[in-house]
């Protein structure tokens, strides 16, 4: 096994996430809890959780092994600890790398973010419930040694950091995960490019947390205003996605008409204008390499859809899926999307078709905001329940269990 695919333990972390406890902080309160109800009172710190989802977690001592297992349901080495071997003879002080942590280095950090860049090519073909646990683990990983770096490594850690977070926020999101837990990630994200000192970075996180505010249409303005407008300076292909992502809010709010057309046009100029991708895009490239004018000529059909242009954002929807070439969740959510405008203009019949198409992607690999547009389209579509077509879709959003959208909550602030 190479480096990058051993970063981190992530059996420890899926475990955790598996029974609901999505952050350190949520984990170390149940093992406290737990060790209570066994008559065991023990409790542990951030830093430990930490430690055990690392590469090297060592071998927990007997109370700790005994609350593990039961809180987890899990044998010691199905959690990614290993048993130490019994001592032959004299017994030999432990080498220095194994007593005690390297001081991180730029083949470390190189590691890292190559799993990270795994992670993402993992997700963006099977979903988040397979790279959810190795993105956390990539985290804690990310952490333990910026703690440890001297500068100037300390600082690419903090940025490598903000990324990965991101990532994570945005996992969270499309598993349907309580908005919590992404408000969380992509806090800890800003809060990293804060202190790597990268403000287009930073910006670029406000950006993600705008698209994340779909319960909050002035919130997702004011948010993707500052990503393009801020005392910062975005690459072009990030700030044509912020005033994207700006018209889309200003159409949410009810505005319609000249404002949104102004924003387009401007974000269509930026990308234009803006220099090639350097290769293929990937998770810890340069800061929007996958935003390209097929995707925002998509994600402008979805401006037109909330502006009440149905026909309009149908025709752009059929036109970008025809013609560009999209990974498997994007292809999902813009053909749930053009469902969804059929719905909306009255073509009940193609919108169903159009889902199950859709739905073929989605279901498998969970891609939460496909499935999330599909439970919209079915239920636009109530009122053509006869309808053979519509019918199979009721059947199958039913077959595959896809639950309603969560309802609006205000935001929470982490722990």
């Amino acid at each position: 096994m190479d480096e990058a695919a051993g970063v981190g333990n992530p059996q420890f972390v899926a475990a955790r996430v598996r029974l609901g406890f999505h952050t350190q902080e949520e984990f170390a309160e149940a093992f406290e809890a737990r060790a209570r109800e066994l008559g065991t009172p023990l409790g542990i710190s951030v830093r430990q959780v930490r430690r055990w989802e690392s590469v090297r977690p060592g071998w927990p001592n007997r109370a700790a092994r005994d609350v593990l297992v039961e809180l987890l349901g899990t044998s010691l080495e199905g959690l990614g600890f290993v048993r130490p071997s019994r001592p032959s003879g004299r017994r030999q002080r432990p080498a220095a790398s194994e007593d005690a942590s390297e001081e991180p280095s730029s083949a470390r950090l190189s590691a890292l973010r190559d799993a990270l860049d795994e992670a993402a090519r993992t997700d963006s073909l099977l979903g988040p419930r397979e790279s959810l646990p190795r993105a956390l683990a990539i985290l804690a990983d990310i952490a333990d040694a910026a703690r440890e770096a001297h500068a100037p490594l300390r600082r690419e850690l903090l940025l490598l950091g903000a990324r990965a977070a991101e990532f994570a926020a945005w996992l969270y999101r499309d598993s349907g995960a309580a908005a919590e837990h992404t408000a969380y990630w992509h806090d800890r994200a800003v809060e990293f490019a804060t202190m790597g000192g990268d403000g287009a970075l930073h910006a670029y996180v406000l950006l993600r947390k705008a698209q994340a505010a779909d319960d909050d249409p002035a919130r997702m303005r004011d948010l993707a205003h500052a990503a393009h407008a801020g005392p910062w300076s975005l690459p072009l292909r990030p700030r044509a996605e912020a005033l994207q992502q700006e018209a889309r809010a200003l159409a949410l709010t009810g505005v319609r008409g000249d404002p949104i057309d102004r924003l387009l046009d401007q974000a269509h100029e930026a990308i234009v204008a803006a220099p090639p991708p350097t290769g293929p895009a990937t998770c810890t490239g340069p800061l929007g390499d996958a935003y390209t004018l097929e995707r925002l000529m998509a994600q402008s059909a979805l401006c037109h859809r909330e502006s009440d242009q149905a026909a309009r954002a149908v025709e752009e929807f059929r036109s970008c899926l025809d013609t560009a070439t999209f990974g498997p969740r994007d292809r999902a959510f813009y053909t749930a999307a053009l469902s969804g405008a059929l719905a909306d203009a009255n073509e009940p019949d193609e919108a169903a078709r159009a889902g199950l198409d859709a739905l073929a992607i989605a279901a498998g690999a969970g891609f939460g905001r496909a499935l999330a547009e599909l439970h919209r389209t079915s239920a636009l579509l109530a009122g053509h329940a006869r309808r053979p077509a519509v019918r199979q879709l009721h059947q199958a959003v039913r077959e595959a269990r896809i639950p309603a959208p969560r309802p609006a909550q205000p935001p929470s602030a982490p722990a």
